[in-house]
């Protein structure tokens, strides 16, 4: 099987405090480039998030966002910090003596103050396991999603390939026939020029043709290419970059193929294969 390099995936946890949700989300790229996005007290983690993504995925521009969702509403053993309550109201009162016009706090005020009010927290050791499991349920929805893709691509490509090589039969016939029909044409002036046809100059004109239009290496060519992108299919693991190559060579023997007609059919069917290797190009860029 083959995979994309385009995917996405999210996975979620709950937590006493609140929840976390970790997404995982890439795009194609020449190489692996690796984005973190997460809480600062989660930056120690990111060596084994790099390590766990890196191992799983070797191309794409992959983004790992992780969010952590406190709740809002009061929680068992919640409590207010009296201390920093006291605080408040000593500085509170020092600032009255100075600005007698200034009003006391209120208790929303007091509340919404950072350090009032005690919440349960988290260990890190809970936050981490968290995360870790998070990690690799985003890991394996995010591999399904991207061989879900790379199975679509391989489909297209392959069906592409079959395109490509109905075409090259195509071509193969129209050679002889098209050599044919410029012996007539080369008959017909040496006649009407020299009121002969001069069979040793035919001979040698009809060599010379022949070899400027012989395609029959072009198109073996192609046919042994598109048998590698098919076994390069068929193999699957990463073979983004080895498509790619193969769709310079396709190319390659396409322009040649095309600069070398003289029959409007085939012509027709070199730009047509050029057509569906750019096809096949476009979607290679996906495969990682």
């Amino acid at each position: 099987m083959i995979f994309s390099m385009t995917g996405y995936a999210v996975a979620t946890a709950e937590l006493d405090v609140g929840s976390l949700s970790l997404e995982l989300r890439s795009v194609n790229h020449r190489y692996l480039d690796l984005q973190l996005r997460m809480p600062d007290e989660l930056r120690a983690l990111e060596p084994m998030l790099r390590e766990q993504i890196s191992a799983q995925i070797s191309r794409g521009k992959v983004e790992c966002r992780i969010n952590l969702l406190s709740r809002t509403s009061v929680q068992p053993g919640s409590g207010i910090n009296l201390e920093v309550v006291k605080q408040l109201s000593t500085w509170s009162a020092q600032v009255r003596e100075v600005l007698p016009a200034a009003g006391e706090l209120t208790i929303s005020e007091i509340l919404k103050w950072n350090g009032v009010t005690e919440s349960p927290s988290v260990s890190s050791e809970s936050l981490h396991a968290a995360v870790a499991t998070a990690l690799r349920q985003a890991l394996q929805d995010f591999a399904a999603a991207r061989q879900r893709e790379g199975e679509k691509l391989a489909s297209f490509l392959l069906e592409r390939v079959k395109g490509i090589e109905k075409l090259r039969l195509d071509v193969a016939p129209r050679i002889p026939a098209a050599i044919a029909g410029y012996e007539v044409k080369l008959r017909a002036r040496l006649l009407e020029a020299l009121g002969s046809e001069d069979d040793e100059r035919v001979r040698q004109e009809i060599t010379l043709y022949a070899s400027k239009i012989d395609v029959d290496e072009e198109l073996s060519r192609l046919h042994t290419h598109l048998a590698e992108v098919r076994r390069v299919i068929d193999k699957g693991g990463i073979v983004g970059k080895r498509l790619d190559f193969m769709m310079q060579e396709l190319h390659r023997e396409a322009n040649t193929l095309g600069s070398k007609s003289v029959d409007t059919e085939v012509s027709r069917c070199a730009m047509d294969i050029k057509l569906l290797i750019e096809q096949m190009r476009e979607q290679v860029q996906n495969i990682e």
